[in-house]
């Protein structure tokens, strides 16, 4: 553990002050990924240290947006000033402060009026801390949140977002309505990757959401009977 995670020094886009960060290195030992992408790692949860707090001013972001300032960085600054401060995320994190720290990141962006898709990433890996810590309802309530996002995302946004190509982000927004049981519509988005024709390009996704639509569309033929 002790060469797996290490600090660095980043400069708050709020305050400006110097905050001291904990970091992953990136060598580490793949066990599983779940159909949302979700992966689970030997050594640690990355994810736990991907949002970084400033202990000065209170900003939390993830770590790629953390030191670049805010568009509405004045709303802020107006929010924060009136407010005593008392937080340090530096260190080993516990699966409640992790939780902390994205509830404090969604908090802020929403505030900005962040795109769709950061705050879709940003619900999506709260809706898989709510999953490591067996929190079936706030899992679910944050994978809906992640949802819509991704589906305004993929209207309004330029491809690729996150690292995701279109027919990912098309993927991943029929996985999660599979996941909160609405079956309807996770079948169509489902059955668009499948019929796209350069979906066999991404071989990957194309199987991945073959395997989603058959779970989808059992389950709601269970729904429908039962």
């Amino acid at each position: 553990m002790v060469d797996i995670l290490y600090e660095a020094t980043k400069k708050c886009g709020v305050c400006d002050g110097a905050v001291k960060v904990t970091k992953v290195r990136s060598r580490l030992s793949l066990i599983k990924q779940d159909s949302d992408f979700c992966t689970y790692y030997k050594e640690v949860n990355p994810n736990y240290y991907a949002v970084f707090v400033c202990p000065n001013c209170g900003y939390a972001a993830q770590d790629t947006y953390f030191e670049d300032a805010p568009l509405g960085i004045q709303d802020i600054k107006k929010f924060l000033d009136s407010r005593t401060v008392n937080v340090n995320y530096s260190g080993n994190r516990t699966l409640e402060q992790a939780l902390s720290t994205y509830k404090l990141a969604i908090f802020f962006a929403e505030m900005i009026s962040a795109l769709p898709s950061r705050l879709g990433g940003l619900y999506l890996k709260l809706a898989w801390l709510f999953r490591e810590n067996e929190q079936d309802n706030e899992e679910l309530m944050a994978l809906e949140k992640a949802q819509q996002c991704y589906e305004q995302a993929f209207l309004r946004e330029k491809m690729p977002i996150g690292g995701m190509s279109q027919l990912t982000v098309e993927y991943l927004c029929g996985e999660l309505l599979r996941r909160i049981g609405r079956f309807e519509e996770a079948l169509t988005y489902l059955g668009k990757v499948v019929a796209n024709p350069q979906a066999k390009l991404e071989k990957r996704i194309y199987d991945m959401a073959r395997e989603s639509w058959n779970l989808a569309r059992q389950a709601q033929k269970e729904q429908q009977t039962g």
